[in-house]
């Protein structure tokens, strides 16, 4: 067992590859699970040896994918807090928000499993729970849209204007209406702690979506 500071062996670009391929995953089934899009243009894959749903629209393929590529150098400085998938109805109200809580720790302790079958495992059993998420929370209201918000610490928010990764792909300042909900219910999903990085997954649920 070895133990390397951040820094070493870039290390945080190691985990932001990771989390940012769950992240694609996860948002696609999110999608399909609560029902955004019709569920004919979802397709059976398998990932984390577990079968998941993803999308085969080109044009909502290429925004989650241009999404992750802008929070990918957040994550790999240690600069994301929260990830959330919001989900709004169609006055563009937050009717729930998947809200994924990341953290990492200054110091990594490495062995070979570590970085693959061990995290695979963790990750899967989020997948998983996402599956089922249905179960607890209630339906949406039809002709639900929804959104990416990104929650950073502080020193990244102020350089965040100056860092444009994609071309015509620029970070605004989210709405206010799409960041807060009135007394949501607090449902959680899952948790996993490992040597690279800690992820906690919830649900804020609107209590009357219709």
């Amino acid at each position: 067992m070895t133990t390397l500071t951040r820094q070493d062996l870039n290390f945080g670009q190691v985990v932001a590859d990771i989390l940012c391929e769950f992240l694609e995953v996860a948002i696609h089934l999110i999608l399909y699970v609560r029902e955004v899009y019709p569920s004919g243009i979802f397709q059976k894959r398998k990932k984390y040896n577990v079968p998941v749903q993803m999308s085969c629209h080109p044009e909502l393929n290429q925004y989650i994918q241009d999404t992750l590529h802008c929070v990918k150098p957040l994550i790999e400085k240690n600069d994301a807090e929260k990830v959330v998938v919001v989900i709004m109805d169609k006055e563009h109200h937050p009717v729930e928000r998947f809200v994924f809580e990341i953290s990492q720790p200054p110091l990594l302790s490495i062995s070979s499993d570590t970085l693959l079958s061990h995290v695979e495992q963790l990750l899967r059993a989020f997948i998983l729970k996402i599956s089922v998420c249905d179960a607890v929370l209630n339906n949406n209201p039809p002709g639900c849209s929804f959104t990416v918000l990104v929650h950073t610490r502080d020193a990244a928010t102020r350089n965040m204007e100056k860092v444009q990764v994609i071309k015509d792909f620029p970070w605004i300042v989210a709405d206010e209406q799409e960041v807060h909900m009135q007394e949501p219910r607090l449902i959680p999903l899952k948790t996993m702690t490992s040597d690279i990085v800690k992820m906690q997954l919830y649900v804020e649920e609107r209590a009357q979506k219709t």
